[in-house]
């Protein structure tokens, strides 16, 4: 069962103290057929707001129930995504509802387990505490979208450049193998290994893996167990605070030290993410020696915003790259296809307001006209705006 619905790596708290349960829980559960991943999931979210209940009361009975009924929580939170992988019935809205209810369960318990402190002791401390948390939570997690959004960014660029070369060269080479991949799918073997043994290799974290090259024999060692590198990620940091620091009495200690763990991890994470974009930077050279644009070479519609004046400046000389004008390289944008748009007013660089001659900011002469001068929106505006005002009336 753990072979078949368990993920190749995972947080230590989750592969040690929550797959055994939940593998087991899963054999029984998992031949009714009324029983859906997302009830799974609505389940963990009512036991997490019951354990945020009794966080609530603050008493030491109450904090130890909280912190059981949280532990559960987040077993039953494991087993929708497991139940989900064996029966092959998981949904894309099932995987949204899940991350939003784990949010949800995090700000109800931080708030309920700090406030309840904080009624019971009046220090205020504990309302520090819960934006910490409720900060640290939603700071692991936006980031880790969004570095995985860049991640699929950065691979996507590389396999078009690679396909544009082989179409260019009309050569029959394999595609884009990126060792990330390769080494998830063979923990055990080394980097240089892999890339010896396949072809067209990227690695995007060639610089991380020099500089720290024993990070490589803890990877393969915690990997051996299924346990990730990244020791305390966001699920270290809700049980240290929601699961040991009731069980132990030391609410606050057990905050402040998991928010300087997360912190040190997330700045590492940070950190190897900078690398692998200089690796990036370094394999899209490599496969696009030639640069886009030159330095200083902007094309001309590019940079004439609404600050430009016209009339007086120089006529824009373009810097051709590679025997290629800027203009053409980076061409116009074309006119909108929608018969019925009408955009705003072309602005009128020659005419303007008059300034006042005490007000300071411009003198006469200084390229403004006399008097001001509008542009009245043509008819279809005008239509628009009479259906406007109609619907203010």
């Amino acid at each position: 069962m753990q072979k078949l619905t368990c993920k190749k790596r995972d947080a230590w708290w989750t592969v040690l103290l929550v797959d055994p349960v939940a593998t087991r829980v899963l054999i029984r559960i998992a031949r009714f057929g009324f029983i859906t991943p997302n009830g799974v999931t609505w389940a963990a979210l009512f036991v997490g707001l019951g354990s945020a209940g009794f966080f609530l009361r603050g008493d030491t009975q109450s904090l130890i129930i909280g912190a059981a009924l949280y532990h559960v929580s987040f077993i039953l939170d494991c087993i929708d995504g497991k139940l989900a992988r064996l029966k092959g019935n998981g949904t894309v809205f099932g995987g949204w509802l899940d991350y939003v209810f784990d949010r949800i369960r995090v700000l109800f318990c931080a708030l309920a387990l700090m406030g309840g402190q904080y009624l019971r002791s009046e220090s205020a401390w504990y309302l520090i505490a819960a934006l910490v948390v409720v900060f640290l939570d939603m700071l692991r997690y936006v980031d880790a979208l969004q570095i995985y959004k860049m991640r699929m960014s950065m691979r996507t660029k590389i396999e078009k450049l690679k396909e544009a070369r082989r179409e260019a060269e009309d050569a029959e080479e394999p595609g884009v193998v990126f060792m990330e991949d390769l080494l998830r799918e063979n923990p055990g073997v080394e980097a240089d290994l892999l890339k010896q043994q396949a072809e067209n290799v990227v690695d995007l974290h060639a610089q991380f893996r020099d500089r720290f090259p024993w990070y490589t024999r803890l990877r393969q060692a915690l990997l051996r167990s299924r346990m990730r590198p990244h020791l305390i990620s966001g699920i270290e940091f809700q049980m240290f605070i929601f699961i040991v620091g009731p069980l132990i009495g030391q609410i606050l200690w057990a905050t402040a030290v998991s928010a300087v763990l997360l912190g040190l991890f997330e700045l590492v994470i940070m950190y190897k993410f900078w690398l692998s974009t200089r690796d990036f930077t370094r394999v899209v050279e490599e496969l696009a020696p030639e640069p886009l644009v030159a330095v200083g070479s902007v094309a001309s519609h590019l940079h004439a915003g609404r600050h430009r004046r016209g009339g007086d400046e120089p006529a824009y000389d373009p810097v051709t790259v590679a025997g290629v004008p800027v203009e053409q390289r980076f061409p116009a944008p074309e006119p909108y296809e929608d018969p019925g748009f009408q955009p705003y007013p072309e602005p009128r660089h020659d005419v303007g307001f008059r300034y006042d001659e005490q007000d300071g900011h411009a003198s006469p002469g200084a390229g403004y006209a006399a008097d001001p001068v509008f542009h009245p929106p043509g008819p279809h505006a005008e239509v628009r705006w009479a259906e406007a005002e109609g619907w203010r009336r």
